[in-house]
């Protein structure tokens, strides 16, 4: 299979019982050997262990790791299964499929496709494998779009005979990476106003793995990894993600010959899956990239795929009123908010939590979503015209999964509420969770929705998740998988039904931020944390796997949680315009001066968000200046922010740093503010933040 500079090479040997990677990185590598295929006699262990699988099944592989363990009625969690028949869009899949050893072929596989699904066109593949003793088939399932270097793997598992089956560990793929000195293992971690921090971790032989057992992708870490070899780690990197909303592991294996393998895919449950004659069962999709360009360029190739599957609506400036009312929402503060924002450039105005009955604080109201007529006492409609008279949109912030004890949705549906048959579900943030996993509710979820949006005009919906789904439930079914399936369902039909509403995803800051939610909602909230300094690391940890266009990010008056050195306003706003652009600081307390600056800035953001949105993303400068530039087809946005690290009073002798920009045209000139320059100085040399502000935004043109 072929990507845009990227090929992956899979071979299924003669004896057919398994499928091996053959190379997997820039094209060359497809033009010769094996880059990963062992040499040598293995001892004291099986043939299978050693070879680089595409995906292990126990009872092929013993001691090494394994991505499907599946059992039967009689106790025996081993599978053997053998070639069947590949099918697919490449030239190699159908020569492959007119020479297929093992047992008869089988009809075609046309096994659901899950999302998230890259641009048309490209190589795809199908490997069919089966158990006959068992009778269960596996098929691997391959996409890698032309003009991407992405490749899409899942599975599914089919049980064909009159036994139930139970599936233990149930991965969507295996990725087999050479590193020959070791791996370097680098990661995303956090916590609750802390996500998105970068990590690395130096893996010469052993295990290393991040999870999220919480039913959610959780603040701790983000379902992505990416390895490079020790002794090139700016060189070819190599990255895997998850698309998956709910329980969720990925692990890095580096053998003894130094080969690493990156195992993605759902946490297993306590119990396992159970698979009942004649049913199957699709695995999430695992995406995995490679760019010879290092890691940035690897953040690169994520951007692009996740790009592939955007709408394309336009990222207004938003504002949240959030943190100037918190529950306090009253429509004639709300509007006196409207008329301030007006005067700072925004667009949307977003009224958050507190606008629905009985709402007064976090321990009530949730699952009775009607307005309160308290706070709109002419009605929500009347308030939106009122807005709409200012020139701006209404959007309206909801928590559709959650339930409050006190609620009248909790007393009629008592049933509803997720619980341990027999204990007191569990209260987080003083609140419970409706059972997703069951049909109903999800309907009523929906029915919610289409309501509010069917009835008043709104424009952009912001969708919370404030807690961890923990209640275990019966473990004897897939909670897990039917709670995220429906929230998919509730999510596409939102698309389908109301394709002009604007989506953000939100769970309590960046828990809920994954590929799976990539390809459903516009945009997603990394973290509750704005504070200029710390929202400057998470928003860089951020890019290093997903899109710029799906960063929202506010301009607020947060002090730092870890770093509280105050920033200028264009300093805020500045880190802000690094993605979708909003404003939740109090405006009633703004000077005019405050706002006249702000509408400078959203001036300027306006004229360069599309390249923001889909411009490359290089990484200038970490440090005392750090920098990024966004690279349009015929401009770049250049940020530069002095993050106080060094002698930026001036106040000692010190020299000017430039600071190299990228991917300019060295035989071109280019305007950068009012200065003109040729390509090969700003590439060599660089621009010079100047020292009198804290942080720039400067868009560089090209002159000829």
């Amino acid at each position: 299979m072929r990507g845009a500079t990227t090929s992956y090479v899979v071979e299924v040997p003669s004896h057919g019982r398994w499928a091996s990677l053959v190379a997997w990185g820039p094209h060359a590598v497809a033009d010769g050997p094996s880059t990963v295929a062992p040499v040598g006699t293995e001892h004291f262990l099986p043939r299978a262990d050693v070879e680089p699988l595409e995906y292990a099944v126990r009872g092929v592989r013993y001691t090494s790791p394994a991505e499907l363990v599946v059992s039967g009625p009689d106790g025996s969690d081993e599978l053997r299964p053998v070639f069947t028949e590949a099918t697919g869009s490449t030239a190699a899949a159908r020569e492959a499929a007119s020479t297929s050893p093992g047992a008869a072929v089988l009809a075609s596989v046309n096994a659901p496709t899950p999302t998230p699904v890259g641009a048309g066109g490209g190589d795809s593949l199908e490997l069919t494998f089966v158990d006959s003793l068992r009778s269960l088939r596996l098929v691997l399932h391959y996409r890698m779009p032309a003009d991407q270097d992405v490749v899409e793997r899942w599975v599914s598992v089919f049980n064909d005979g009159s036994e139930q089956l139970t599936l233990h560990h149930h991965d969507s793929a295996g990725f087999v990476i050479p590193t020959l000195s070791g791996a370097l293992i680098r990661h995303l971690w956090g916590e609750w106003n802390g996500e998105f921090q970068q990590g690395e971790v130096v893996l010469r032989r052993g295990r290393f793995s991040v999870d999220s057992r919480q039913g959610i992708t959780g603040h701790s870490y983000s379902p992505f990894l990416s390895v490079a070899d020790i002794e090139d780690p700016a060189g070819t990197t190599w990255g895997v993600q998850l698309a998956w909303s709910g329980s969720w592991q990925l692990s890095a294996d580096v053998d003894t010959t130094g080969q690493t393998r990156i195992q993605a895919g759902r946490a297993p449950s306590s119990l396992g899956l159970a698979l009942a004659p004649g049913s199957s069962w699709v695995s999430p999709v695992a995406v995995g990239a490679c760019s010879s360009e290092g890691p940035d360029g690897l953040a690169r190739a994520f951007h692009a795929y996740q790009r592939s599957f955007a709408r394309g609506l336009p990222q207004k400036v938003v504002y949240n009123s959030w943190f100037a009312t918190e529950f306090d929402v009253r429509a004639d503060q709300q509007l006196e908010l409207a008329r301030r924002a007006v005067r700072a450039g925004v667009e949307t105005f977003v009224v958050d939590d507190g606008w629905f009955v009985g709402r007064s604080d976090d321990t009530a109201g949730l699952g009775d979503w009607e307005v309160d007529p308290a706070a709109f006492p002419d009605g929500l409609g009347s308030f939106i015209t009122d807005l709409k008279e200012l020139g701006l949109g209404f959007g309206l912030w909801v928590e559709p999964e959650s339930v409050s004890p006190g609620s009248a949705l909790a007393a009629k549906h008592p049933e509803w509420i997720l619980r341990t048959e027999g204990r007191e579900p569990l209260l987080i943030r003083n609140q419970l969770l409706l059972d997703l996993s069951r049909n109903d509710v999800a309907e009523w979820i929906w029915e919610t929705l289409d309501r509010l949006l069917s009835s008043y005009e709104i424009s952009y919906l912001k969708w919370d998740a404030n807690r961890a789904r923990l209640d275990a439930g019966d473990q004897r079914r897939d909670l897990d998988g039917d709670v995220v399936t429906n929230l998919y369902k509730i999510l596409d039909r939102l698309r389908a039904d109301h394709p002009q509403v604007f989506v953000e995803g939100c769970a309590g800051g960046g828990a809920r931020v994954d590929l799976g939610m990539a390809a459903r909602v516009d945009t997603l909230w990394p973290s509750d944390n704005t504070a200029p300094l710390d929202r400057l690391k998470i928003q860089r940890g951020f890019l290093t796997g997903y899109s710029p266009h799906l960063m929202s990010s506010w301009v607020t008056d947060a002090e730092g949680t870890h770093d509280g050195r105050e920033r200028s306003l264009d300093f805020r706003f500045h880190a802000a315009m690094a993605g979708g652009l909003g404003i939740g600081a109090n405006l009633s307390k703004w000077t005019d001066r405050q706002l006249t600056v702000a509408a400078g800035h959203v001036t300027k953001y306006r004229e360069i968000r599309q390249v923001v949105a889909e411009g490359d993303v290089y990484w200038l400068s970490e440090g005392p200046v750090a920098g990024v530039q966004y690279v349009g087809a015929d401009r770049s946005v250049v940020f530069l922010w002095n993050t106080g690290d060094s002698n930026v009073r001036g106040t000692l002798p010190t020299r000017p740093r430039r600071i190299p920009l990228a991917q300019l045209d060295p035989a071109k000139n280019y305007r950068v503010g009012d200065e003109t320059y040729p390509g090969s100085y700003l590439l060599q040399v660089g621009v010079l933040p100047d020292g009198t502000t804290d942080s720039h935004c400067l868009v560089v043109e090209t002159l000829d």
